[in-house]
């Protein structure tokens, strides 16, 4: 059925204007004034923005971690995500040692079939470069439309790849137009601090923090951006949360290496103090990298503003407190690490970000959606508004004022890491490909419409997308 918006202020990464939008066949097809069209369904958005739907480009979704697996997987998972006004997310296919990578791509396709209902695509982890891992990376690309490539280097004995893996990946991603992506954290240090804390009997949450200093993080970063320089290539640091990640990055987009930074919202509005919690609580706020000192949130801010972290991913990996958290107790390093984030992203980015002017609203949408589109191979698609663009559209109220609370949120997990936040702005209903997922707050979408999406290459038609990559 044809549909048109109205009364809506439209608001992309570049532009904020009022306009009709009238939607056939999945797509935006007109962009105008007093639009109208026989037999088209009137929405009627007074009062409210009208966003590009969100593109979360970091999520876990039924995976496999520490003898357990995440609560949401792509039903709860999606589901949450569409509440929380994303339409498209990006979720890590996890790989082993002496195993195809299309066994793996595989083994995520199962896993999301018949379930996501909004759009998916998938980044690749690798674990090891050798030959058949290098001659299996062009069949990824070009069949799966897999171009992204996750390095992770932190945990030790289970994700962890050495520093020839990353070299070899960012070697043949440059070759191939793929995007290296990593989790920089040393997991040698790491694994030594646990240890030791652990032999000193220091074994309560709070110590996940200790035992994963800032100065980890921003090492490992700072390794990872000169190995992508010696290499030529292109990379994207996930879950940034400290000054000294931030500043390795803004140091070397400065001398046009071509590097890009994600920081996630528990970042922007949670600190350390949280693993503090008495009662075993501070479980509930075990990830890594872990929350930092309360100071990191201004300078983590200051560099969304300045656009030296360009984008904001929720690092979704739910598990429950009861049962879930629980297997750390006595012992802090075998608590299932990852908080449920996907809902919240995008309203907390709002009511932090926009509402309290330490961002634009046209920052926002380029923040929550647009570059992620651009970055990962999927603009001009999705990630914006315009003639010809699939029809994934967020009719946002920005004056409702709510509390996030796990007794109202959509996630399967049994708590909220934002409990008790008072934020302004949601999503009233959100639209993928011209349906309705959410409609006047309620779910209307249906299990397995979320289509697969096979992604452009890294910076293919770089210049018509305004990627504008640093290298100089």
């Amino acid at each position: 059925m044809k549909k048109i918006i109205k009364n809506g202020t439209i608001v992309t990464a570049a532009d904020t204007f009022k306009a009709d939008l009238l939607i056939e066949n999945e797509v935006i097809s007109q962009i105008g004034q007093s639009l109208s069209a026989v037999d088209a369904e009137v929405i009627d958005a007074n009062g409210c923005y009208v966003f590009p739907g969100g593109i979360d480009p970091h999520t876990h979704l039924d995976m496999p971690f520490g003898g357990t697996v995440t609560k949401d997987d792509y039903e709860t998972g999606t589901i949450a995500a569409a509440f929380g006004g994303t339409t498209t997310i990006i979720d890590f296919c996890l790989t082993n040692k002496g195993k195809s990578l299309q066994s793996a791509i595989d083994t995520w396709h199962a896993k999301s079939k018949d379930k996501a209902v909004i759009d998916y695509g998938f980044h690749l982890q690798i674990v090891e470069m050798n030959e058949k891992v290098l001659s299996e990376l062009p069949k990824v690309i070009e069949k799966e439309g897999i171009t992204s490539f996750k390095v992770f280097m932190a945990y030790k004995n289970q994700f962890q790849a050495d520093d020839e893996t990353l070299f070899r990946t960012l070697i043949a991603a440059k070759e191939l137009g793929a995007l290296v992506m990593v989790h920089a954290e040393n997991g040698d240090v790491i694994d030594y601090l646990v240890k030791r804390a652990l032999k000193e009997g220091k074994t309560d949450p709070i110590y996940h923090a200790i035992t994963r200093p800032p100065e980890a993080e921003g090492e490992a970063t700072g390794r990872a951006i000169t190995l992508t320089g010696l290499a030529n290539s292109q990379l994207y640091v996930v879950h940034v949360s400290c000054a000294e990640s931030a500043r390795k990055i803004a140091e070397a987009r400065d001398k046009g290496i071509d590097i890009w930074g994600e920081t996630c919202p528990q970042y922007l509005v949670l600190d350390q103090s949280y693993l503090e919690k008495p009662n075993f609580e501070g479980a509930k706020y075990v990830w890594s990298p872990p929350l930092r000192e309360k100071w990191n949130q201004d300078v983590l801010w200051n560099a969304l503003k300045t656009s030296q972290l360009q984008t904001l991913g929720s690092d979704q990996c739910s598990f429950d407190f009861i049962g879930q958290k629980e297997l750390g107790k006595g012992d802090f390093s075998k608590i299932p690490n990852g908080g449920p984030i996907i809902e919240d992203r995008v309203s907390i980015l709002f009511s932090e970000g926009v509402k309290k002017g330490r961002i634009t609203l046209n920052q926002f949408v380029d923040l929550t959606s647009t570059r992620a589109a651009k970055l990962f191979g999927l603009y001009p698609k999705k990630g914006t508004i315009a003639v010809g663009v699939d029809a994934d559209l967020v009719i946002f109220d920005p004056a409702v004022e709510r509390v996030i609370s796990a007794e109202t949120h959509h996630m399967a997990v049994d708590y909220n890491a934002f409990e008790g936040l008072k934020v302004t702005g949601e999503p009233v209903s959100v639209l993928s490909r011209g349906e309705y997922v959410i409609r006047d707050k309620k779910f209307v979408g249906k299990l397995g419409a979320g289509h697969y999406l096979k992604r452009a290459k890294y910076g293919e038609n770089q210049q018509s997308v305004g990627i504008e990559t640093v290298s100089k």
